[in-house]
């Protein structure tokens, strides 16, 4: 193997997934790019539709508009995280990587882990009307069950108990990496979108909305960019937690060390 598997500490996480970003940019950056194209394209059609100049009412196409673009989102969002994990896993453990072939293995999927999102989002949601906190407990639990569900083709409700039973006893670093990458998405964000609101002259995102069409489709390829960017860092992190955890309370790393030895012995047993 490439890579050496074994119990990492939050700081040598946080290197190996930078690293991994690093050598394997561009595909990480297909995997987001392609599907999240498609919502831009679709943004796009709607700053164009939603122009000054357009006879349709503002409130219909404003809903249309914004009805398609979250229902293609979640759509987008689950395909570029299932094939994220797909990628990693393979880079991981010195296997064959590509972008359309992290898609290919992730195809019947997408349902799936779009069921895993909107549940988690949904209880986390919930869970955050009671003071916050509990909200937050439960993302911290249920931070790796879209590599579980993934890599091991697991439901939806397995999924999310087995990421509570991996992420047990070390949730404390989980909070740390969400929230590293949270000021990373944000800061990454207000860098590529404060340029853009300064030259159409407005004061944030909500006046940007009825600025003129050039400035809007602006912004909206910053937020494409800065998806493309950021987006795949927090799932190469979790990822890599999903096998350190393994490593940890499973012993994957002897797990592979014997079915690596013992294919070869496998292959030149006489048939």
């Amino acid at each position: 193997m490439a890579t050496a598997l074994r119990p990492l500490t939050t700081g040598e996480l946080l290197d190996r997934t930078f690293s991994l970003y690093r050598s394997h940019f561009s595909l990480f950056l297909g995997i987001f790019a392609l599907p999240y194209l498609c919502v831009l394209a679709f943004q796009c059609l709607g700053a164009a539709f939603q122009s000054p100049g357009n006879r349709t009412p503002l409130v219909l196409a404003t809903f249309v508009w914004s009805l398609g673009t979250i229902l293609l989102s979640i759509v987008v969002s689950a395909a570029s995280q299932a094939a994220t994990v797909v990628a990693v896993s393979n880079v991981y453990l010195d296997r064959s990587a590509g972008v359309m072939d992290s898609f290919s293995k992730v195809k019947n999927q997408i349902a799936g882990v779009i069921g895993l999102s909107l549940s988690v989002g949904f209880l986390v949601g919930l869970a955050c009307l009671a003071l916050i906190v509990p909200g937050i407990l439960l993302m911290l639990r249920w931070s790796l069950a879209v590599p579980a569900k993934v890599l091991e083709n697991k439901s939806v409700g397995e999924a999310m108990s087995r990421s509570g039973e991996l992420s047990k006893g070390n949730r404390g670093r989980i909070f740390v990496i969400w929230f590293l990458f949270m000021v990373l998405n944000i800061g990454v964000g207000l860098l590529l979108q404060w340029p853009i609101q300064a030259a159409a002259g407005v004061g944030g995102r909500v006046a940007l909305q009825h600025a003129a069409v050039v400035w809007r489709v602006a912004s909206l390829v910053a937020t494409f960019i800065s998806t493309c960017l950021v987006g795949p860092l927090a799932i190469i992190a979790f990822s890599l937690v999903y096998y350190d955890e393994r490593v940890r309370k499973e012993a994957f790393d002897l797990q592979l060390m014997m079915e690596t030895l013992d294919a070869p012995a496998l292959q030149g047993a006489p048939a």
